[in-house]
């Protein structure tokens, strides 16, 4: 029974480069999160806290604190073998959709 073309093996490629530059994008990406939700935070409590302010903190802490979640389940996942599956749809929606809304707590507490 043959495999897949997506599943059959290059002699020439080596499968361990392409999931170590997953994962580090995925470390990069948590990391320019967290600059987000620290930046948010200083953002929001610059001037005194106001209550509009705080809520908009606490959501972006919550959306980063998802993000960081699905980020780590995939860094681990891309580690534990060496040819890891793919993203599942529903983490990857989660992932975007934490990322947009971070986006627009961002985009609100700057305007």
């Amino acid at each position: 029974m043959n495999a897949p073309a997506s599943r059959r093996q290059d002699p020439d490629r080596d499968p361990g480069l392409q999931p170590e530059r997953t994962r580090l994008a995925w470390r990069r990406t948590t990391l320019s999160g967290t600059v987000s939700a620290v930046l948010a935070v200083k953002t929001a409590l610059h001037g005194g806290a106001s209550t509009p302010g705080i809520v908009a903190c606490a959501l972006c802490c919550a959306l980063w604190l998802g993000f960081l979640a699905i980020a780590h389940h995939r860094i681990r996942t891309l580690a534990a073998t060496s040819s890891p599956a793919a993203l599942a749809p529903r983490q990857a929606t989660a992932a975007v959709l934490c990322t947009l809304a971070m986006a627009v707590c961002g985009a609100g507490l700057v305007l």
